[in-house]
């Protein structure tokens, strides 16, 4: 069995074991109750691994800004007025050394249970992800778990300048208080004050963020001075540097295989470059994913030291908009040759959390209809595939669980659960799943886009993949109704791909029944598909 095609799952941790039914919008902790490490049993684990996945990226690990009261575990109270939703956001960190206690049984044990988790993972025959967020923290961020020597972020900070290469981990408006566009109470007797008010997380650089603002986070100070128009300061190193490559090494030590970074390139690429080099000194085999949506940006942060980045702006638009029938597929083509050279680095993915999902009715109205894009997203090429709990079973995200509104989104924001998990869209995804880990062809095959030689199909898409005498030819099916596509294979395909015209025996791994097929150059092979479906002939 092949075993190099990185399958990652994401798990919002807080929902995914959580059984608990009440649903209650704005619901407490108490009301709607949490998932916890725990959940993850050696049995849950071992079924998420029979999926075919490599990795599992447990999203919100990291504690963050919640309305929850764990004062009496020495937590600081976060004020209602700088958080978004009662659970409050992932990416609103309050301590990178500590983990969310919504996520433990035993709150004062929560590292612990943590710890296990990883130790289950890693027996599972699993590789764990967590989120590293270096952009910025929670408002209030206070670390209570660095460990001894440690200064804590903005601990030292001249609050009186606005920026300091040296000093500074946050940027300020001195002299100005913090004014947003929202009632600084929030339901509390004493309102939130910041003065002087920091710089937001989304690069806004005055004192008084708007709704849309990440107005729940700091922006953290990696040198460069957004007040003189982005130059950088490298030279000595900026202190920011040094605190935040001790909490990746805090975290590999904890046996972390990967960190998915949040907003990488909202951070230098400068950074990256030395703290992904210091890291793997000591962790050879970590792996860093990048979520990068600039494309011009790609190269420059792969050469930084990211094995992965997010195709969000290429492949992810592309096959929405084709499932949506807005495009044609030769925007499948066209995604994929953009990125060609660095392939292999990009991660390809349907669903995640700041997405909508595919069964919402702001994307497709339900799942079966990106089946054709799963096959794609997960055969076409060697590089990873992601997908989301939940995407498997066509979870719609059109609850309205609080904060998150109806949105075509599962909250990040509220305590929540999944309603049904059942559905025979799960079989779909463990087959595809299945080839894209267990087939050579697809872990270390070369592949060939027969499209430009089919261009009257505009919802339909093909291509071969081979590794050694192994075959495959895909060909899905985006349109609503079934059809026979006559495919033309090129001669160019026999000569890249080392092809021999003959008669195949061809059996379609998606539904097991055999056939044969003829392959010759410039000659049309039938392939009848269902409606948004998909044939996989292993040759």
């Amino acid at each position: 069995m092949a075993s190099n095609k990185i399958i990652i799952y994401q798990i919002f941790t807080r929902l995914y074991g959580n059984r608990c039914q009440a649903r209650k919008p704005f619901g407490t902790i108490e009301e709607n109750g949490c998932g916890k490490f725990n959940d993850f049993t050696p049995s849950v684990l071992k079924q998420i691994r029979e999926m075919g996945v490599s990795h599992v990226w447990y999203t919100g690990v990291i504690r963050h800004a919640t309305m929850t009261d764990y004062s009496q575990y020495g937590i600081p109270r976060q004020h209602p007025a700088v958080l978004k939703g009662r659970a409050g956001s992932p990416y609103a960190i309050t301590d990178y050394y500590d983990v969310d206690p919504d996520l433990a049984v035993n709150v004062e044990k929560r590292m612990e249970e943590f710890e296990k988790l990883v130790s289950r993972t890693h027996r599972a025959g699993l590789k764990m992800i967590i989120d590293f967020v270096p952009n910025h923290v929670a408002r209030q961020y206070k670390s209570i778990c660095k460990p001894a020597g440690v200064r804590d972020l903005g601990e030292d900070d001249h609050q009186d300048t606005g920026f300091d290469p040296q000093h500074n981990n946050f940027y300020y408006c001195p002299g100005q208080q913090f004014t947003p566009y929202f009632d600084l109470y929030h339901g509390e007797t004493e309102p939130y004050t910041e003065m002087p008010a920091k710089a937001t997380g989304n690069d806004c650089f005055h004192n008084a963020p708007g709704m849309n603002d990440w107005y729940e986070t700091v922006k953290l100070n990696y040198g460069v001075d957004y007040y003189a128009g982005g130059i950088g300061h490298f030279d000595p190193i900026p202190n920011t540097w040094e605190k935040m490559l001790h909490i990746l090494l805090f975290w590999a030590g904890k046996g972390v295989d990967a960190f998915r970074c949040d907003m990488a390139e909202m951070v230098p690429a400068e950074f990256w470059s030395w703290a992904t080099a210091r890291v793997r000194e000591k962790y050879p085999d970590i792996r860093f994913i990048g979520e990068v949506y600039n494309p011009h940006e790609y190269r420059h942060y792969i050469a930084s030291g990211f094995d992965y980045l997010y195709d969000k702006v290429g492949m992810y638009d592309a096959l929405r908009d084709v499932i949506c029938h807005r495009r044609n597929t030769d925007a499948i083509t066209w995604a994929w040759q953009q990125t060609d050279d660095i392939r292999d680095h990009m991660l390809y993915f349907l669903e995640n959390h700041d997405e909508q999902r595919i069964a919402s009715d702001f994307f497709a109205g339900s799942g079966e209809k990106a089946v054709p894009a799963l096959v794609v997203s997960a055969l076409l090429q060697k590089n990873p595939f992601m997908f989301y709990a939940g995407q498997e079973w066509g979870e719609r995200g059109m609850d309205e669980e609080g904060f998150s509104g109806r949105d075509g989104r599962t909250t990040i924001f509220d305590y929540w659960s999944f309603g049904s998990r059942f559905s025979p869209l799960t079989i779909i995804y463990n087959k595809v799943l299945d080839i894209a880990r267990r087939e050579k062809v697809v872990t270390e095959g070369m592949t060939f886009d027969v499209m430009y030689a089919n261009q009257q199909y505009y919802r339909q898409y093909a291509f071969l993949r081979k590794a050694g005498k192994d075959i495959l030819l895909v060909v899905v099916n985006f349109d609503d109704a079934p059809l026979t596509m006559h495919i033309t294979i090129p001669d160019h395909a026999f000569n890249y791909l080392e092809m021999q015209e003959k008669a195949y025996q061809a059996i379609d791994l998606m539904t097991g029944q055999q056939a044969s097929l003829v392959l010759i150059r410039d000659q049309q092979v039938d392939v009848s598909l269902p409606a948004r479906g998909a044939v996989v002939y292993k040759l």
